[in-house]
């Protein structure tokens, strides 16, 4: 995208809890700045998806390998010249810390958010995905809401995913 006021790509985090759109509105958000898109889930050890899958909440200890690989993945993308959307929950300050370290430059978030109960019928709305919704109370419980947070912007998810999208291009729009 032009108009970029520092040196790197372009490199955004749509992020939140279960349910709340991340990889809708990050595929969505990639197509329309014209950037590449990253589903985290799909970076996820085969342990950590088993274990979910299982309905048992990752440990930090289970999480920072696959943060640290999301955030070398920015990383080698920003080296390559190409700006990059990354699907990742990154429900904690210090998994975002890690993050904005591993990508080792600007890292933009849009945090989805939403009300539980919006949340639970969306999780239980979709079909073929490996996280219970069982698991949603665990991922709130873990939130840290980056409010204040530099780099952050905030969406609710109560719109369609394109009015979304709008919102969270708005909020990026300083960084374009």
């Amino acid at each position: 995208m032009t108009g970029q006021t520092n040196t790197a790509p372009l490199a955004v985090i749509v992020m939140g809890v279960s349910g709340c759109g991340k990889s809708s509105v990050g595929a969505l958000l990639a197509k329309r700045l014209g950037l590449g898109f990253a589903e985290g889930d799909a970076l996820h050890p085969p342990a950590n998806v088993e274990k979910m899958a299982k309905g048992t909440p990752l440990t930090d200890d289970d999480r920072w390998p696959w943060l640290t690989r999301i955030g070398q993945d920015i990383a080698a993308a920003q080296s390559a010249g190409a700006g990059i959307v990354v699907s990742c929950s990154a429900l904690k300050q210090s998994y975002r810390d890690l993050l904005r370290r591993e990508a080792g430059g600007q890292l933009h978030f849009v945090y989805l958010e939403g009300s539980h109960a919006l949340l639970l019928s969306r999780m239980g709305a979709r079909t073929g995905h490996f996280m219970p919704v069982a698991l949603l109370d665990s991922q709130l419980a873990t939130l840290e809401v980056p409010t204040g947070e530099p780099g952050v912007t905030t969406v609710s998810i109560d719109q369609s995913v394109e009015d979304i999208v709008e919102d969270a291009i708005r909020g990026l729009a300083p960084s374009l």
